[in-house]
């Protein structure tokens, strides 16, 4: 079962990825642990990639379906995977395509945890964040016990600047220009679903699951 998540930034598509792999029993994979992996492990591949990120530079669509191809093809993979901020962009998309088929393989689900981008702005600017052990809140779904301290630490709250309405509205403006036409793309695949990102946590993963089968 090979799945892609596709969502706006602050559509909870993270969470639902982590609750799909925990629950069928394959990898949840991100590009950032990739990077991560290969970087630490001084891969080919993560020297080239981060050559790229020292010098501040997006690493190349080519080399990331690199990297992702690299990962898929792990023993841990072989009865699926979660891919989860990846593909962005058409290019990546047609790009991780081509590649899969080359291996006698191809994505089964697209699936679009679908969030009006109001509601991702309130529900990102309620977010708070530890300064001191990082742990995170939100002062509508998960508050604290005491206002603006950290249950775990003690540590002050803060809105970081990632979730402040202005620049989560940037974020949107991104992801509709760039991300967003893969909805059409993976409808034209014949492998799009959609499920209501808006009620509860449990009860999107509960429409996942009706979709992938017990």
């Amino acid at each position: 079962m090979k799945i892609i998540m596709l969502g706006a930034p602050g559509a909870g598509k993270g969470t639902q990825a982590k609750k799909i792999a925990e629950k069928y029993g394959i990898p949840h994979i991100s590009t950032g642990d990739i990077f991560r992996a290969n970087i630490k492990n001084g891969t080919e591949l993560g020297k080239k990639a981060k050559t790229y990120m020292d010098e501040g530079l997006l690493v190349p669509d080519e080399l990331v379906v690199d990297l992702v191809v690299d990962r898929v093809q792990q023993e841990d993979c072989k009865n699926g995977y979660v891919l989860d901020g990846f593909p962005r962009t058409i290019p990546q998309a047609d790009a991780l395509d081509k590649a899969l088929a080359k291996l006698g393989e191809k994505m089964d689900y697209a699936i679009n945890v679908e969030v009006p981008d109001a509601n991702i702005v309130n529900r990102m600017s309620g977010r708070r964040a530890c300064v001191g052990c990082g742990a995170t809140y939100h002062i509508v779904h998960a508050p604290t016990k005491e206002e603006n301290i950290c249950d775990t630490c003690g540590g002050e709250l803060i809105l970081r600047d990632d979730d402040k309405p202005e620049t989560v509205l940037k974020r949107l403006r991104v992801y509709h220009e760039q991300t967003q036409p893969l909805i059409q793309y993976y409808t034209d695949k014949n492998i799009l679903v959609e499920v209501d990102g808006t009620v509860d946590l449990e009860d999107v993963f509960k429409a996942i699951v009706r979709i992938l089968g017990e």
